[in-house]
């Protein structure tokens, strides 16, 4: 659920924005949270769902949760949303 009540699917994120520039900095807006961070991968949950951002030598450069923003600095190899899963704990994987 999102913070409308309604699914992922029917919700219509906010203004969100990825400014990448020259493969070494990324600004992003519209973020509710940094679900992990490490050197070769961030996952960052956005009003537009989880991102996950790849690349070499990452660093969280900025995180103001106020604003929502985050500024990653170091090699940024890709960008990918995950799809929202269905599954739900242990039972939803096992009738996989």
């Amino acid at each position: 659920m999102d913070k409308t009540g309604g699914t992922l699917a029917e919700y219509v994120p906010d203004a969100h924005q990825i400014v990448i520039e020259g493969q070494r900095h990324a600004r992003i807006t519209g973020v509710v949270d940094v679900e992990s961070f490490h050197e070769q991968e961030a996952a960052i949950l956005t009003e537009a769902g989880m991102l996950i951002l790849s690349g070499e030598e990452l660093k969280l450069t900025r995180l103001d949760p106020d604003s929502g923003q985050v500024i990653v600095d170091g090699r940024i190899l890709s960008l990918e949303y995950e799809q929202p899963s269905l599954k739900r704990g242990l039972f939803g994987r096992a009738r996989r």
